[in-house]
């Protein structure tokens, strides 16, 4: 989903609100990028500032979906971010901490070179490159493990299993920040903002956006149970497992933890710390769920 961002006047703190408009296919379809249709669809919106949150994100998928993966990915990426350096408006790109072999042992920052080891990462990396060359205004923010009350993702996933099983294995030697996707757009269009009101050369290029702390998935699938049973929600035991005892056809980065000191420095933007973020998410959805279950 690309998101045209058009400035409507100042609430809370920053100054800046802006009223979200979400632009995707027929109108807009990066899975078959056209240079002058992508323009054509964004220009149309007259955004403030674009935000390109699209991806083809299934990891595994993507190993034998490469053609479609750097479509979306790279060729997508580079297509938006053109027409935002056409338009003269500030975008936003969306990236990942798989464009790194997460063999490094220390948190990753933004001068740390790329090596990613599998297509995902790869039409990633390939998309911040287009980015870059694009001439774009843009600001590229890197993040990782995200979860949120909607969609598919981890959180929802282990809540799930939780209905029916009373032990999950969980892989623990795999580290990261667990990223809420709500505050993931609270850093966006902050970062947004700041690139329309500001020229600053430093508020430009790449930063590292994930929540605060680290945790291996264990911990993280820990915290949501805890999170859950307080609330009257499903729990399950964790048992700790190694990567090996899980595979998949995408190698996961044993180590996806990312420093973003720069983007605190910079921006001003630090994302909570992921143990309240979590809690906040699942106190979300075993609330829903427990509304559901009395209508």
């Amino acid at each position: 989903m690309v998101l045209s961002l058009i400035e409507r006047g100042p609430v809370r703190d920053s100054g800046d609100s802006f009223e979200v408009i979400a632009v995707g296919p027929p109108e807009l379809d990066l899975s078959a990028p056209d240079d002058e249709r992508i323009y054509a669809a964004l220009a149309a919106e007259r955004p403030d500032v674009i935000v390109n949150a699209a991806a083809h994100t299934a990891v595994d998928k993507a190993e034998s979906e490469r053609d479609l993966a750097f479509a979306i990915n790279a060729e997508g990426a580079g297509a938006v971010a053109r027409a935002a350096a056409r338009m003269g408006v500030p975008l936003v790109h969306v990236s990942t901490d798989y464009v790194f072999s997460g063999d490094k042992p220390a948190p990753y920052t933004e001068v740390d070179a790329p090596a990613p080891t599998g297509v995902y990462g790869a039409s990633k990396l390939a998309g911040e490159q287009a980015v870059l060359a694009s001439g774009a205004d843009a600001a590229i923010l890197r993040t990782a493990w995200v979860y949120s009350p909607f969609g598919a993702n981890f959180v929802k996933t282990m809540l799930r299993l939780a209905e029916t099983r009373d032990e999950l294995g969980v892989v623990a030697d795999q580290r990261g920040n667990p990223t809420s996707a709500l505050d993931l757009a609270d850093a966006v269009l902050a970062v947004a903002a700041n690139l329309k009101a500001d020229a600053a050369p430093e508020l430009r290029g790449l930063f590292h956006a994930t929540g605060s702390g680290e945790a291996s998935w264990a911990d993280f699938a820990r915290a949501i149970f805890a999170a859950s049973a307080a609330r009257g929600g499903p729990s399950a035991r964790v048992k700790s497992i190694t990567t090996a005892e899980y595979p998949t056809p995408a190698r996961r980065p044993a180590n996806s933890r990312l420093d973003c000191s720069l983007l605190a420095q910079h921006h001003g933007v630090r994302l909570p710390d992921w143990r309240s973020s979590t809690n906040a998410v699942v106190a979300r959805l075993v609330y829903a769920t427990l509304e559901e279950a009395k209508a």
